[in-house]
């Protein structure tokens, strides 16, 4: 893995450091930042490295952050932490180029395995593998799993699904685990991502 630094942007002092001692103690090289702007105004002379960042910030959210990156052509992995997480605020973000969503409060590990996302895909942009495993994975759904699929990715919350597809939001529940089984998605965000991966 190619050395790289580990941005910790959060306004929340006590989040924020705790966040940079967990990582350090894992030998990460870690730099912090209390806003969005202080880091985009440290980015010009920035080693390269990934983003942890909040979504919600007073002076620019984690999702304009992201565009901001975007737009700077910054070819820097984002992981987005959230304490008010919700499903379309975790796609819009997946569709936004997000390495990870992922919610408050966050285990040590689940943290630590988003930043090894993040940081292959700092090495090596293409996961040809990857996605052939998604597509096989893909091909195992039944129709009805594909088109609940179709509708967690656009963001659909399960009450809008079950109406559009004409069953009960239980019956999307029930749907919306066997597919995630399949998929080995073990969280919502994982199950965009890879979705993502290979629809674009």
């Amino acid at each position: 893995m190619i050395e790289a630094t580990v941005y910790v942007v959060d306004d929340d002092e006590s989040a924020r450091e705790s966040l940079a001692f967990l990582l350090e103690s894992a030998d990460f090289q870690v730099v912090a930042y209390a806003s969005a702007p202080a880091f985009l105004d440290a980015l010009p002379t920035a080693r390269p490295g990934c983003v942890i960042t909040d979504v919600r910030m007073p002076e620019m959210s984690g999702q304009e952050l992201v565009a901001r990156l975007a737009a700077l052509n910054a070819r820097m992995p984002v992981i987005m932490i959230t304490g008010h997480g919700d499903i379309p605020m975790a796609v819009e973000a997946m569709r936004s180029g997000v390495v990870d969503f992922i919610e408050k409060p966050f285990s040590e590990s689940r943290i630590l395995d988003a930043l090894k996302r993040a940081m292959n895909a700092l090495e090596s942009p293409s996961m040809s593998d990857d996605q052939a495993e998604i597509l096989h994975r893909l091909e195992t759904l039944s129709e009805r799993e594909r088109q609940v699929l179709d509708g967690v990715v656009a963001g659909h919350p399960n009450k809008v699904i079950a109406r559009e597809l004409g069953i009960s939001p239980r019956t999307v529940e029930i749907y919306r685990a066997k597919l995630m089984t399949k998929m080995h998605a073990d969280n919502l965000a994982a199950l965009v991502r890879m979705t993502l991966a290979v629809r674009g």
